[in-house]
């Protein structure tokens, strides 16, 4: 099966990677076509355009950045639009459900078939295959889909209509940023109550809240070390999106709102293109001026 992709940031790239190396042929485009070339040397071909791409491939995937880039890939010139008729477009991109709903509308509208699949799981996991895949929209492309989602990923849902996958993963993400925040707290508390933090850590691990993301990203925090796997702003951009979710459905969320505000400090101190962990640091910061 030959699939477009379209986007070849962090997890894009490592994506792509996994399907060339599982046998699919791939067709890549990345608005710095320069990226591209990593992939060529894999295997993978380029398109000039993204409606080169969908015109080529019978599926195309795109993996962008925030609802911006994923609407204008669709809408702008030579974008998916142009050649989708018949033709099927599967969204992995995080994006607000209007930003989902208005994309699938506009592929249907003009013959081409839709799915949105948002992931669970960042760079890692990526590269692994490992990812948790969100799915809605078109049943029947979610079935042809599967073979590729299951290089991509360890599972996927299937969620119903177009928008489902969406909330789906801004809630988790809202989930993530919140506990990123308590655990940032409870690290800075630990260190300047006189504790040693990575006591912290092991009694943790240890308990009913361990979890992946306290015993991969804790060790690296305690070391200011912030290599993206997710960068903090698109953190940031999902916990706007999830309040915003909330707004819609009059749901209070003070602690989500409360994280939120700490991302947002930490995108005015210049952390934004560094991991999500990155928030700590605006912790430090506050607890040394008081």
């Amino acid at each position: 099966m030959e699939i477009g992709f379209l986007g070849l940031g962090i997890m894009g790239k490592a994506m792509s990677v996994n399907l060339l190396k599982n046998g699919f042929k791939v067709t890549v485009w990345n608005r710095t076509l320069s990226k591209c070339n990593e992939l060529v040397a894999l295997g993978a071909s380029v398109g000039e355009t993204p409606a080169q791409v969908v015109k080529k491939c019978k599926i195309t995937i795109a993996m962008l950045s925030d609802p911006a880039a994923a609407l204008s890939v669709v809408f702008d010139k030579d974008g998916v639009l142009e050649q989708i008729c018949g033709k099927c477009y599967i969204d992995m991109s995080t994006v607000d459900p209007e930003t989902s709903c208005k994309i699938s509308e506009a592929i249907t509208s003009k013959g081409g078939h839709f799915l949105e699949a948002p992931v669970s799981g960042s760079k890692q996991p990526a590269e692994t295959g490992q990812l948790v895949i969100l799915a809605a929209g078109e049943k029947a492309l979610y079935e042809e889909a599967i073979p590729a989602f299951n290089v991509l990923g360890k599972k996927s849902f299937f969620l119903g209509q177009v928008g489902n996958g969406a909330k789906m993963k801004l809630v988790v993400n809202m989930i993530m940023g919140s506990m990123m925040n308590a655990f940032s707290e409870g690290l800075v508390l630990a260190d300047r109550s006189g504790l040693n933090p990575h006591d912290l850590l092991d009694v943790l691990d240890l308990g009913g809240i361990a979890n992946p993301m306290f015993r991969g990203k804790g060790p690296a925090m305690l070391q200011d070390n912030y290599s993206p796997a997710f960068p903090l702003k698109h953190q940031q951009k999902d916990m706007r999106l999830a309040l915003a979710l909330g707004d819609e459905n009059a749901v209070s969320m003070p602690v989500a709102a409360a994280a939120n505000e700490a991302f947002k400090k930490a995108r005015s101190m210049g952390l934004g293109d560094l991991d999500f962990s990155a928030v700590f640091e605006t912790m430090k910061i506050l607890k040394h001026s008081s």
